[in-house]
């Protein structure tokens, strides 16, 4: 099953917001096999924001970060159909835009599920459902 990822997951596996949190992201991360996550290209964007701005890296410790990621996984495009898609789901569901962009792209990459702790857990839009591992007694 084909998997998307939320900006925070792969902040957590950084080390954003402790060790805890990093060992249960690269757990979730290492239960799947790599052909099935999923990276939109938003996610990478935000996660150089976080580990510039709230994790204090310097950019170009962030930049490497970023392409690590964008070479581990496959990373869906913000298409122009993904813009109008997200146009859609903010303006149907009163999304944020930027969270409606990452759920249109996990949708046009045929993902399953969007892990996600920002997104309302269960919240599904074209067979993507958003799940947040990190609910208690959950994986």
């Amino acid at each position: 099953m084909r998997v998307a990822l939320d900006t925070n997951i792969l902040a957590y596996a950084e080390g954003v917001n402790g060790e805890e949190r990093k060992a249960s992201a690269i757990a979730l991360l290492d239960a799947r096999a790599d052909d099935e996550i999923v990276v939109p290209v938003q996610v990478l964007g935000e996660l150089f924001v976080v580990l510039v701005r709230k994790a204090g890296r310097g950019a170009g410790e962030a930049r490497a970060a970023i392409m690590q990621w964008s070479d581990s996984f496959e990373v869906a495009e913000t298409t122009v159909d993904v813009l109008f898609e997200a146009l859609e789901i903010a303006t149907a569901h009163r999304l944020a835009f930027w969270d409606a962009a990452i759920l249109a792209a996990a949708a046009q990459a045929g993902c399953r599920l969007l892990l996600s702790e920002d997104l309302h857990d269960g919240f599904l839009w074209r067979g993507v459902t958003v799940h947040n591992p990190f609910i208690a007694g959950r994986e």
